[in-house]
């Protein structure tokens, strides 16, 4: 059988063809490798260049691999935050004559960290929490779109930054399952893996020494329990307001909305006696701030940094003269946020060298100055100004986070 690559882009064909696939993943020459931190695997997974993109290449047979390519592509087309499948690679044989085993390319998640890189200085617990938080949207958002993972844990999973929290990422959908809808019974058994999972990976880590000494890993398993359920129930249930009372509905909604979630599609029922009106969000979108800051600004970000660029951008917009909103007159918003990625956002992320920004994207970068502005001017008791803020990140605190920076990533360009 010969040499096959069924790619998603006409351009990968052409890159992949140089990356040595008549040799075993596992004999990979370092010329053409990557050093970039790996999580576990029960597979062989490498990191390599091809042109100037870094991909990870996954070995595993050809059925499981062409499997998880196209439920790779149903996640992306669902918008699910998961890697971006690349190609498959089938038909490989050795040098001596004997078949390889297929491959799996997906593109590499730039920023992201599997979670025991993430654990290589003790993590505190407040951190834990991030991520739990961060693993629990991602598997509502699957149940959300009718997929069982079938394998949730922290080492399928990869983190990326997020304005002070976390957003997780889908890394492994080799076991997952695509339907309509699932069932109670469908959600309960990935919940009920995860929670053996992520209990089985801390007591890993205890047993290493990597775990900080208050957590339990028993009772961090339980949590992914507890919030996801808690987040399930906010997203899903069904709420009865007395008639009249029609901005319940949109309180509720707002709600979500704060949780990051649009609601695309509703049910609205009165009573027989017209006492009492039933909501039900029939569809729930994840991505609310996203969304709104892509229309406004063209800038592509994670969801928590998406509402705090908002923020900064409203704010910036009442400084304006043109800013009158409901003045037809006035300067459209999408005119207001287009001068202020122009004016503010860009020279501001591009005031920080490129050498130290490490692993983080522009939008990472921007939240760490507001937040380093927010933490200089409460000490000195007034607006200190973005500028000063820049200058002192640059001099005094970038330094001294070097260390806990990727430095062979690609540096991130905005």
């Amino acid at each position: 059988m010969a040499l096959q690559i069924s790619a998603t882009n006409p351009e990968h064909p052409a890159l992949l063809l140089e990356l040595p696939w008549d040799v075993p993943l596992e004999e990979w020459p370092e010329e053409v490798l990557v050093p970039l931190p790996r999580g576990i695997s029960r597979h062989v997974v490498r990191y390599a260049r091809a042109g100037d993109e870094v991909i990870a290449v996954k070995e595993l047979a050809e059925r499981p691999a062409l499997n998880e390519y196209d439920m790779l592509r149903d996640l992306d087309r669902l918008a699910i935050p998961s890697v971006d499948p690349l190609a498959v690679v089938t038909g490989r044989t050795g040098q001596d004559g004997n078949p390889l085993e297929s491959v799996l390319v997906t593109r590499h998640l730039g920023g992201s960290m599997p979670y025991r890189s993430m654990f290589e200085t003790t993590m505190r617990p407040a951190t834990m929490h991030r991520l739990m938080d961060a693993l629990a949207v991602l598997l509502v958002r699957l149940h959300l779109a009718g997929f069982a993972w079938g394998d949730c844990s922290l080492s399928n999973t990869l983190f990326r930054r997020d304005a002070g929290a976390y957003a997780a990422y889908l890394v492994d959908a080799e076991t997952g399952e695509l339907q309509p809808r699932l069932s109670d019974g469908q959600r309960e058994y990935d919940l009920d893996l995860a929670r053996v999972n992520i209990s089985g990976e801390l007591l890993d880590l205890e047993a290493s020494g990597a775990l900080h000494p208050s957590v339990d890993p028993i009772e961090f398993g339980m949590e992914i329990c507890n919030r996801y359920r808690s987040l399930w129930e906010e997203l899903t249930r069904t709420s009865v307001y007395p008639a009249g009372k029609y901005h319940y509905i949109e309180r509720r909604i707002r709600r979500l909305n704060d949780l990051g979630f649009d609601v695309a599609e509703m049910q609205i029922e009165h009573a027989n006696n017209g006492d009492t009106v039933t909501f039900v969000p029939k569809v729930v979108d994840a991505g609310h701030h996203q969304r709104q800051l892509l229309r406004l600004t063209g800038l592509d970000t994670e969801e928590n940094q998406a509402r705090r660029l908002l923020n900064d951008l409203e704010s910036w917009m009442a400084t304006q003269d043109d800013y009158a909103p409901g003045d037809p007159l006035g300067a459209r918003p999408e005119v207001l946020a287009h001068r202020w990625v122009r004016d503010v956002f860009r020279p501001t992320v591009r005031a920080v060298p490129l050498e130290l920004r490490g692993s983080m994207d522009p939008a990472e970068i921007y939240h760490e100055l507001l937040e380093h502005r927010w933490y200089m001017s409460e000490r000195a008791q007034h607006d200190i100004g973005l500028d000063t803020a820049v200058t002192d990140y640059i001099e005094n605190i970038l330094p001294k986070a070097r260390e806990t920076l990727q430095p062979t990533e690609p540096v991130a360009k905005d």
